[in-house]
């Protein structure tokens, strides 16, 4: 078919347009993040490493976190002792606070807390980065929070090229280092995984330490406590903790091996695309904007892993 004149009269440039239109669409027609995913390679995918890898047992099953130790690095290394040593072993979830977050850690005060070992009873406060060096994929629209945001080595981040900083998001799934009112309080003793809509007022605030990325329905079950902060005063109430343990203490067959999908390839921008702009057969108007938490990232359970 000739290229259509666009100074052809009205009514043949109609038919023209009509005449292109159903072609046009179906060439173009967009994959769904369903179909991207299927056409997935290995190389779109990533094992997170067993060194910066928590298991948090329940008796409801297996929570698996990645850590974060490229924006808390104190953090990351106090967790990392805590759990060798087997500090949250026995303890337990004991606030759940409806459409924020879950809580875990010693809910004693004073001395009838538990000893924390070797781990270090003082941390700086990691809130915030040098953005030098960090592998950034920016996500294309505008922020609320953050003058940029994308993800970060597969976390959710945002950053801030005027200050040459960068930071990781509130968003679903991702776990911080509980603090009190002084800005350095947190040791890692107390962590929160975020089980409700993000609440990105807090970014810059904590120290984030790492993402969930196996599990998080095991943490969003967990009984609800009474306001206003969710937190349970009856130990009955509590979630038991039978353990946490970095993955690379596991003897690997009873490991969970656990793959997400990159975020620094093709694949995931056409996955962000697909979301961006929803082509599915109910969507009637595409948003063309997508928020830095609506972006999913998957993960995979490796059979027989």
């Amino acid at each position: 078919m000739a290229p259509c004149n666009l100074k052809l009269p009205a009514l043949l440039a109609l038919a023209c347009a009509v005449a292109i239109t159903p072609l046009a669409a179906e060439e173009q027609r967009a994959l769904t993040m369903g179909e991207l995913l299927e056409s997935s390679g290995p190389e779109d995918w990533r094992e997170p490493d067993p060194e910066h890898t928590l298991y948090l047992d329940l008796d409801a099953g297996r929570v698996v976190i990645e850590l974060a130790p490229q924006f808390a690095p104190a953090h990351v290394e106090n967790l990392r002792t805590l759990a060798r040593e087997h500090f949250w072993d026995g303890l337990a979830i004991y606030r759940s606070h409806d459409n924020f977050v879950v809580q875990w850690g010693d809910p004693e005060e004073g001395d009838a807390r538990r000893s924390i070992g070797s781990a270090r009873d003082a941390l700086p406060a990691e809130f915030e980065r040098d953005a030098q060096g960090v592998a950034f994929t920016r996500l294309p629209d505008v922020d609320g929070w953050a003058p940029e945001v994308g993800f970060a080595w597969g976390f959710p981040a945002a950053r801030d090229p005027a200050e040459g900083v960068a930071w990781l998001a509130h968003c679903y799934g991702m776990v911080g280092a509980g603090r009190g009112m002084e800005a350095d309080s947190s040791i890692g003793t107390e962590l929160y995984a975020v089980t409700g809509q993000s609440p990105r007022q807090l970014d810059r605030n904590i120290t984030l330490v790492g993402r969930v990325v196996h599990g998080i329905e095991l943490l969003s079950a967990t009984p609800r406590g009474p306001e206003p902060l969710g937190i349970h005063a009856d130990p009955e109430k509590f979630t038991p903790i039978r353990s946490v343990r970095l993955a690379s203490e596991v003897p690997v067959e009873e490991r969970t091996r656990v793959e997400v999908l990159r975020t620094d390839t093709p694949l995931f921008e056409a996955v962000v695309e697909s979301r961006r702009n929803r082509r599915d057969g109910w969507y009637l108007r595409p948003a063309g904007h997508i928020d830095l938490c609506n972006v999913p990232l998957p993960a995979r359970v490796v059979e027989g892993g």
